[in-house]
């Protein structure tokens, strides 16, 4: 039987839904210390991460992702606590469905899965079977939380997202997955974003939506996106783009982002295709109500071209390759 989708009928109600910002650097903005895990204050800082949670949804969120991110035993290891996977899941989602029971429109919670930071063999040691696992342990705790979706997100192998849809289908839940293209228009493992679409297609009924989050800045994953939606113009994308540009200003990471700057980014969003459109690192609840405005308020335009980009968000820092025989021939070689 298909699992009930609650975001498949969002969307369907609504057309294009505003994701929220940044958990990250948010929670680093409400104390948070370099090297301490944020899914830990799911138990010791809970009222935080409520606060969070509820900041993105008064700014106008439909979507909001839980404290979940480095939620899988590799992770939590680095911190001793690998043997509480479930219970830091489920703290996360419980956080989260609280605040979207009291929201006073539909807000869909959506399960945070970022990389287990291990390679997969043959690069690494992690087996197949042995992320399947990792990643439904992760789920189990967020499904049991409340969550309406699993949300598979800041990934770079192509291997590790057939991992954890794999995991999603087995915890019976809906899933969407996205991709960083941080490395010359790639992810680090050489995926495209043309490509994003066919990774794990055929695994169960298929994402629910595919699409790309984080990586360098706001016209890079702009550029992603144009990519993608030219690849598959039919299918649900998702751009979860950083707010401009990361500048180290001492030993402190600051965003060039304005509101306005990711108000305009929302903007040419929608016009390149995007159906689910929210901010990544560095983007702060003001941030995402200029974004909401900007969506409330659209008129659809042209589909945008680099140049546009360009000139209303900023230059490219990161060189996209155009040519796809480079990653054709990249996957033969791998596989």
């Amino acid at each position: 039987m298909t699992a009930p989708n609650p975001l498949q009928d969002l969307l369907a109600e609504k057309g294009i839904l505003l994701a929220d910002g940044a958990t990250g650097t948010s929670l680093f903005a409400m104390g948070l210390e370099s090297g301490e895990a944020p899914e830990l204050w799911n138990e010791a800082q809970p009222e935080k991460i409520t606060k969070l949670h509820q900041d993105f949804v008064d700014a106008g969120a439909d979507i909001i992702l839980t404290n979940s991110f480095g939620g899988t035993r590799q992770r939590l290891k680095l911190h001793h606590a690998q043997d509480r996977v479930h219970e830091l899941n489920r703290k996360a989602a419980e956080i989260a469905r609280a605040v979207a029971s009291k929201a006073p429109r539909k807000v869909i919670v959506a399960g945070s899965v970022g990389p287990t930071g291990e390679l997969l063999q043959p690069l690494g040691a992690l087996t197949f079977d042995e992320a399947v696992t990792s990643f439904a342990e992760q789920m189990a705790g967020l499904k049991e939380g409340g969550v309406d979706i699993l949300w598979i997100e800041t990934m770079s192998s192509p291997e590790e997202i057939r991992a954890a849809a794999e995991a999603a289908v087995k915890t019976g839940m809906p899933y969407v997955y996205t991709g960083s293209f941080d490395t010359a228009g790639k992810t680090m493992m050489g995926l495209a974003p043309r490509d994003i679409h066919g990774v794990a297609a055929d695994i169960g009924d298929g994402p629910t939506a595919v699409g790309a989050n984080c990586g360098v800045g706001a016209s890079d994953i702009l550029a992603s996106l144009l990519d993608m939606t030219e690849a598959d113009p039919n299918a649900v994308v998702v751009v979860k783009g950083n707010c401009g540009i990361p500048e180290f200003r001492g030993t402190e990471i600051h965003y060039s982002g304005t509101p306005p700057l990711m108000a305009e980014y929302a903007h040419l969003a929608v016009d390149a295709g995007a159906k689910i459109i929210g901010g990544c690192c560095g983007t702060t609840c003001n941030h995402l109500a200029a974004m909401r405005q900007a969506l409330d308020a659209h008129t659809p335009g042209p589909r945008p071209t680099i140049d546009t980009i360009v000139e209303k968000i900023g230059p490219l820092r990161n060189k996209t390759a155009d040519d796809s025989a480079p990653s054709r021939e990249r996957k033969r070689r791998r596989g």
